[in-house]
């Protein structure tokens, strides 16, 4: 998807990726950031949503 972000935990570097949600979070594919929900966690440490930083776009 044209225009989607990435964004990386500060902890362990899982990384959400809008273009792809998270569907065992019902996030669904296109979900933009700033609509995951605020109390969601990183599913691999459980850092919270402020602890994710976003990625550059690839050239």
């Amino acid at each position: 998807m044209a225009g989607t972000q990435q964004w990386q935990c500060g902890s362990c570097q899982y990384t959400y990726d809008e273009a792809q949600g998270v569907e065992f979070d019902h996030i669904a594919p296109g979900t933009a950031w700033s609509e995951v929900p605020h109390e969601w966690t990183c599913p691999d440490c459980g850092a919270s949503k402020e602890d994710f930083m976003a990625l550059q776009a690839a050239a």
